[in-house]
């Protein structure tokens, strides 16, 4: 007797290549799974006559949905977000009175309450748009009579600055001379005090470092919660790009321990200047750690910071006069990084978001010895035709999150990142066509917590230019836009591209991570397909989202060559 099938799904349209291609007509077809991997692909009718329908464990008619391979974002921050989203969340306002209001009211209501619990005396905030400084000075007269005179800590929008209260500087005993191992840095007002502006991670954390954690048990569950919305969505996987939380693979193990998954999940341990000889060894040591849906793989490294703080690495310095300088005091340190990974095979990954700094990265990386090792550079949000072409030249990989451009900018440039680079460097913004065209790598992602994760909203924006579901929206830099096929792939077969592993596609052999999807990605309006339902998602050959009927039996022929399996009835 023939093997056994672990999962098989019939539904109307299957993206196989061939459909993807135009080289096959979308058609009703079975995808057959066994132990983690697609098993077999076929019309309907051909997999009945052989008896998979039979052989399977379980049957999914999804109807006339769509089987797409699974998607896959290529830049989360799961660990790290979930101290990052605490507390007040002030997404979307741009406006200062409204952001004033919002933290006034919040403050009041936990002095009404008591302290919050979890926090202790602080109070926690995210999201905060620096449009609210109004294109002034960034600094905490902003919050002038609605801080309570609490110890208040607001995450920055882009999680690469942070704004403290009077009182909280005072607590953590900031004075606005502290020296850093890389090229963080304090605000400061014009008499040289502290004015509760702190750039980049290691002037973040003097604050940090005074704020009662969540409890472990606690970080777990919300960890479990988090990948269970994300698989909510349609993600299969995510790649982790971080390692700021120390007991990060812990919680990884404990949260396994207590059940499978959601997602898979590829942790690429981020490395920040100052590192020492055994700080590398220490980094290829985690290469071998695993669990059942969670590995560690590459490194995640640093250029520069965010043009909105002025902390990206530009050829010529922002409207303000920063955005000059490399994270990295001496950025040859960054580039031995890069040569011992490689020269390891370990793939790389690097935040580049000033056009200087992708230019420094792409030229690094086109130095190295080919050895099949694909490295990856990250953001990619102003893009000269000259750095473009030193991208090409090296072979990198594109990491792009559409979001970034059509959440925090504007057509008009009146937006604060627009307005630092000016112009000229804004009309070069997340230059996604102009890569895939000249044959670049160009993969997806929402890089969480800094954007929503839900892939559909993602795949709008990349081909609309403007957010999904808002038509009013002027689309930011149009000719940009991706075609439907590119935004899918962009989540699917791009990504594992981008890291130089086979999947992504709907292929005997190919892994069994698949979404689907109540619309077609390719053929429906972007728009409502940011709002299709997801019907399953499968992970590894395993449904951990099910929202269609699951069948012990298949069907009968005629009801089943009619379009109507036991999901459709």
């Amino acid at each position: 007797m023939s093997e056994r099938f672990d999962l098989v799904i019939v539904a109307e349209t299957v993206l196989t290549p061939d459909v993807i291609d135009g080289a096959a007509q979308a058609g009703r077809l079975a995808v057959a799974v066994r132990d983690g991997l697609i098993a077999g692909v076929a019309p309907e009718r051909e997999a009945r006559d052989a008896g998979w329908f039979d052989l399977a464990g379980r049957v999914v008619d999804a109807g006339d949905a769509t089987v797409a391979a699974g998607f896959v974002d290529a830049h989360i921050h799961p660990v790290m977000g979930l101290r990052l989203t605490r507390g007040l969340d002030l997404s979307g306002i741009t406006d200062r009175v409204a952001v004033r209001s919002a933290i006034d009211d919040y403050v009041a209501s936990l002095d009404g309450a008591g302290s919050d619990a979890a926090s202790g005396d602080w109070v926690l905030a995210w999201g905060l748009d620096p449009a609210v400084f109004d294109g002034g000075a960034f600094g905490n007269d902003l919050l002038d009579g609605v801080d309570g005179g609490r110890l208040l800590f607001i995450t920055l929008f882009d999680g690469h600055s942070a704004l403290a209260s009077t009182a909280a500087v005072a607590a953590a005993g900031i004075r606005g001379d502290e020296v850093f191992p890389d090229a963080s840095s304090l605000g400061l007002d014009e008499a040289g005090r502290p004015n509760g502006m702190l750039y980049e991670f290691a002037a973040q954390q003097l604050v940090l470092a005074r704020i009662p954690d969540l409890t472990f048990d606690d970080r777990v569950e919300q960890l479990r919660r988090l990948l269970r919305g994300m698989a909510e969505t349609g993600i299969v996987a995510g790649q982790m790009l971080d390692l700021m939380d120390p007991d990060s693979f812990d919680l990884f193990a404990e949260a396994e321990r207590r059940g499978d998954l959601p997602i898979s999940v590829r942790i690429s341990p981020s490395l920040f200047p100052g590192f020492t000889d055994a700080d590398l060894e220490r980094y290829v040591g985690f290469q071998s750690l695993a669990g059942r849906r969670w590995h560690v793989r590459g490194v995640k490294l640093m250029i520069d910071g965010t043009i909105d703080n002025g902390t990206a690495w530009l050829f010529e310095p922002d409207t303000r006069g920063e955005s000059t300088e490399s994270i990295w005091l001496d950025p040859s340190e960054y580039q031995r990084a890069v040569r011992f990974f490689h020269e390891r095979s370990i793939p790389t990954t690097t935040h580049a978001i000033g056009d200087k700094g992708i230019s420094f990265v792409a030229t690094t990386l086109g130095t190295l010895t080919p050895n099949g090792t694909q490295h990856r550079i990250e953001h990619i949000e102003t893009l000269p035709d000259d750095v473009l072409d030193q991208i090409m030249a090296a072979g990198a990989a594109a990491s792009m999150q559409p979001t970034h451009c059509t959440h925090y900018t504007r057509a008009d440039h009146t937006d604060n990142w627009s307005q630092r680079l000016g112009d000229a460097r804004a009309a070069l913004a997340w230059r996604t066509r102009d890569l895939r065209e000249r044959g670049a790598i160009v993969t997806l992602g929402s890089d969480w917590p800094i954007a929503p994760y839900d892939p559909r909203g993602i795949l709008a924006a990349a081909q609309l230019r403007r957010p999904a579901g808002r038509p009013e929206i002027e689309p930011v830099v149009p000719d940009q836009a991706l075609t439907a096929r590119a935004s899918l792939e962009g989540y699917t077969s791009e990504y594992w591209r981008s890291v130089g592993e086979a999947g992504g596609i709907i292929a005997v052999g190919m892994p069994a991570d698949l979404t689907v999807f109540a619309d077609d990605p390719l053929h429906t309006d972007p728009d409502a397909f940011a709002e299709t339902a997801v019907l399953l998602t499968v992970v590894g050959g395993e449904v951990v989202v099910d929202a269609v009927a699951l069948v012990d039996a298949v069907a009968p022929a005629d009801a089943v060559d009619a379009g109507v399996g036991a999901a459709g009835q």
